[in-house]
């Protein structure tokens, strides 16, 4: 019995590797049975040792002996975790098999902690059938009996359930309070390390969803020295996060190699966390330029099962193919089964369609989309009112809401937008006739994409800086026909138009036709001449 001991006191103490190396030494041994008990310690220590399938089969055996043994808690308890665990494993008919037989167990029973599981499925099943009232009661219920046990995990977990129903009616602030009072439990060390690394996977989800990036900050370098040691099997979980913050902060050198080690230390029941991590390495190679490899990072996401955008339809955009982009942008924003469960995600694909419209030349579609994005933002929250002036201010190149994102953004500490919006900036300054205010915006957006790696921006505005000043408008050009028109008046072929604007001869081809239509002209000599006449060339 001498291991059987140290085995549990092991697992007392959350010791999982020593915990696993003696309950299976003594699972081999005939002197020794092991217990329920010991056998959800084996699963439990299993899992965190990144056994997966051996979590489960100890689980089952688990599950077995609490049955035999008639104690109907523990079965319930059990048959919840396994539940869990094939839902995330993939297998949603056994997923419900053991749900259904957790309910079996647990239900028309007096009251046990236990229930508080079925009243977190209860919550995200309501939650999930867009059932408000149904998701408030099962969740109060869960922090009812969480108080009454006295369980810290329980209650935590209850709280950051009712947290993330209130953010889906829209109460952000009631929702970040109760939010902020399950995560000072998680940072201050009062929960178990299950329930500690749960917590943090759901409170940094529900903090970029909701594009509060101020919290995800916080909390992602909370996380992360959390799970410094080398095997935890959140580490993965969190650095998604990691990535995610890196990037926005233009951290992208770091946040790529995040990006790698997430896919190497996350296990098969978290491949969605994989997918993510592909994706956002995807994004930094798209911005630097490094499209083939972009193109690859897409789809490892979408092999994984992430919906590779908006990044694949800019992707597309870049390489001349706008149609393409266009589709991927309707029918995401079409299969975005819930859109208030993800505001930043909605967001992104508002913004990326605002963008590829006015490519299109469809000022109409182009407003639409920044309307919605207008609806979706409000006073506190920073992240998605920067995205939506900055939508606006593409469409209608207005200095108004053009400076109003490039506070928020600057204030933010997000480089790669706020250098974005100076080139806009610098567009409308120019068409008013304000060339030195054109000029500063042209070098501080330059000198932070070339910080960035962002090397077709970068060159972009380079080329922008050596052009002459407007003495009117151009109209009805968007601001990258005025480029193609001015290098094409000086002279340059399609190729040499496509080598410095790093864009491919397709996109050039496409927007000289856009440019023909405009000025009603059906010559390069013809638009060449208007350059001239207008002040392009």
């Amino acid at each position: 019995m001498a291991v059987l001991e140290r085995a549990r006191s092991a697992a007392a103490r959350e010791d999982w590797a020593g915990a696993y190396a003696l309950l299976h030494e003594a699972d081999r041994h005939p002197a020794d049975v092991l217990t329920p008990g010991d056998l959800d310690a084996l699963a439990d220590s299993a899992w965190w040792s990144g056994r997966v399938d051996e979590s489960v089969a100890a689980r089952l055996r688990a599950h077995a002996a609490y049955v035999a043994e008639g104690d109907w808690r523990g079965a319930g308890l059990t048959a919840w975790w396994l539940s869990f665990e094939y839902r995330r494993l993939g297998r949603p008919a056994a997923a419900a098999g053991w749900l259904h037989r957790a309910r079996h167990q647990l239900e028309g029973r007096p009251d046990c902690p236990e229930q508080c599981f079925l009243a977190w499925t209860d919550t995200e099943e309501a939650d999930g059938h867009h059932d408000p009232a149904a998701a408030l009661a099962a969740v109060h219920r869960m922090g009812r009996l969480a108080l009454r046990y006295g369980s810290p995990d329980l209650l935590a977990l209850s709280r950051q359930a009712e947290a993330s129903v209130l953010l889906a009616q829209g109460r952000r602030a009631e929702a970040f309070a109760l939010l902020d009072d399950a995560m000072a439990s998680v940072t201050a060390g009062e929960l178990s390390g299950m329930f500690t690394g749960r917590l943090y996977s759901l409170a940094l989800t529900q903090c970029m969803s909701a594009a509060d990036l101020r919290r995800a900050v916080e909390w992602t370098d909370a996380a992360m020295a959390w799970c410094a040691a080398p095997g935890n099997p959140f580490r993965g979980l969190c650095r998604i996060h990691h990535v995610e913050v890196l990037d926005l902060l233009g951290e992208w050198t770091r946040a790529e190699e995040a990006a790698r080690l997430v896919c190497q230390e996350v296990f098969v029941d978290s491949l969605g966390t994989a997918a993510a991590a592909s994706y956002a390495a995807g994004e930094i190679q798209r911005r630097q330029g490094r499209l083939e490899e972009a193109a690859r990072s897409y789809g490892r996401a979408h092999e994984l099962g992430r919906v590779p955008q908006p990044g694949l339809a800019l992707l597309r955009l870049a390489q001349g193919r706008a149609d393409t982009a266009l589709a991927g942008l309707r029918l995401a924003l079409d299969c975005q089964s819930d859109p208030a469960h993800d505001l930043l995600g909605r967001a992104r694909l508002l913004a990326a369609l605002t963008e590829t419209s006015l490519a299109l030349g469809d000022r109409a579609a182009a407003a639409e989309a920044a309307t919605e994005l207008e609806r979706l933002a409000s006073p506190d929250v920073p992240l998605l009112s920067a995205m939506a002036a900055t939508a606006r201010g593409s469409v209608t190149l207005a200095p108004a809401p053009l400076k109003r994102a490039l506070a928020l953004w600057l204030r933010l500490r997000v480089p790669y937008e706020a250098a974005q919006v100076r080139m806009l900036l610098a567009a409308a300054d120019r068409a008013a006739g304000e060339e030195e205010a054109a000029r500063r915006d042209l070098l501080a957006a330059r000198a932070a994409f070339e910080r960035l790696g962002a090397v077709p921006d970068a060159r972009r505005a380079a080329a922008l800086l050596t052009g002459r000043p407007l003495r009117r408008p151009p109209g009805g050009l968007t601001v990258r026909e005025v480029e193609v028109l001015r290098l094409v008046a000086s002279g340059a072929s399609d190729r040499d138009v496509a080598r410095k604007l790093v864009i491919s001869e397709h996109t050039v081809t496409r927007h000289l036709n856009s440019i023909f239509a405009k000025l009603a002209v059906s010559s390069r000599r013809a638009a060449t001449a208007y350059a001239y006449d207008s002040g392009l060339a």
